[in-house]
């Protein structure tokens, strides 16, 4: 898990998102409107509205509003099978007022995954 991930506001500019995303070599941004998850946006979110160019489009116009959300307690094996499960690329992890504390990503789950392997030889 990745604590204290970038956000970014929900009317902020997809340029801004995507420059924020290249900058920092990241895939995924909680979207946030007034602190509280709203959304999430992915290079693939992105992406899929780069191909319509429109320099007038916000965060919000392309982020996924359906947030796979989790508390920091969830077991990981719970939340790696409701990944799977929703094809979700990411878990947002908040804690009990809704307030992102992290991020959790098919990468996390891939170094998750090494670490058991890498054990069990």
């Amino acid at each position: 898990m990745t604590s204290q991930p970038w956000t970014i506001r929900h009317d902020a500019p997809l340029d801004t998102a995507e420059e924020m995303m290249r900058t920092h070599a990241i895939r995924h941004l909680p979207v946030l409107d007034a602190g509280k998850l709203v959304g999430v946006l992915s290079d693939r979110d992105v992406q899929r509205f780069r191909r319509y160019y429109d320099p007038d489009l916000d965060v919000e116009d392309a982020m996924t509003e359906d947030v796979y959300k989790v508390v920091r307690d969830e077991p990981l094996d719970r939340v790696v099978a409701a990944m799977a499960e929703r094809k979700a690329g990411s878990a947002v992890i908040v804690d009990a007022h809704g307030t992102v504390e992290g991020i959790f990503t098919t990468i996390d789950a891939l170094r998750a995954l090494g670490s058991v392997l890498e054990r069990a030889d």
